[in-house]
């Protein structure tokens, strides 16, 4: 946290993680895979695309390329045009193409058990969030992955004042206990998706409103968008698409 003395109290904390886990009880990833490495890919195309998208997109190219070393037989311009209908394709076909030969070459074609967040965070392509959606959603390993709708939440719940994610990370895992932070990502997804708006956060259905200080900011900016005949963007980070859905 930027200011100790703003850190929130452990029993708002676990009265927000109580109510999210009460409402969200089967949260899981919303990326369809089989194995650590087609979560590997799909979470890699994920960036700056919808995760229903990534799915289709991920569905025609596993069942020809299922595998790092059938992707790796392929070169970077084939990989681009499997994933054209992608945002970014171009860079992520760079990205695809020369992890899957490292998977092939260092880890025998799959992604160990064994690998470790620095490791996998040598690949090309993958960032702290990638790796952490890897190791808690194919190894169940205790990761906390923040994307835009986990960044959001929490800031306006007061968990964390950085402005950027690793630091978001490093604050939100002080306050969680480590056996919740694979699920309270999944949660904190959900909550931002479909209830923590970016542009208009619907405060006035939001089980967890009386313990966000946030929610005062919110319901003046809604007051302000109804006087301005509906104009008007919120407040907070937003944007990007989710990695969790109910299930």
């Amino acid at each position: 946290m930027s200011n100790p003395s703003e850190v929130p109290s452990r029993y708002r904390v676990r009265r927000v993680l109580t109510a999210l886990a009460a409402l969200y009880p089967d949260a899981r990833t919303a990326l369809d895979f089989e194995t650590p490495w087609q979560l590997l890919v799909a979470t890699i195309l994920s960036a700056q695309c919808t995760d229903a998208r990534v799915n289709i997109i991920t569905r025609r190219l596993f069942q020809e390329y299922p595998d790092a070393r059938s992707l790796a037989a392929l070169s970077e311009e084939e990989i681009a045009g499997l994933i054209r209908d992608c945002g970014l394709f171009r860079s992520k076909a760079r990205y695809l193409s020369q992890t899957a030969r490292i998977v092939q070459e260092v880890y025998g074609g799959e992604i160990p058990p064994s690998i470790t967040q620095a490791e996998m965070t040598r690949l090309p392509g993958v960032g702290r969030k990638t790796a952490n959606v890897v190791l808690a959603n194919a190894f169940g390993v205790d990761a906390l992955a923040v994307d835009t709708h986990v960044f959001r939440v929490a800031h306006r719940l007061g968990w964390s004042a950085a402005r950027d994610a690793d630091r978001t990370e490093a604050d939100l895992t002080r306050l969680i206990p480590r056996r919740e932070w694979s699920r309270a990502h999944h949660w904190l997804i959900l909550h931002g998706r479909q209830v923590c708006h970016a542009r208009r956060p619907a405060c006035e259905r939001c089980a967890i409103a009386r313990w966000c200080p946030g929610r005062q900011d919110a319901v003046s900016s809604s007051a302000a968008r109804e006087k301005r005949g509906g104009r008007g963007e919120g407040f907070g980070p937003g944007g990007g698409s989710a990695l969790s859905k109910p299930h």
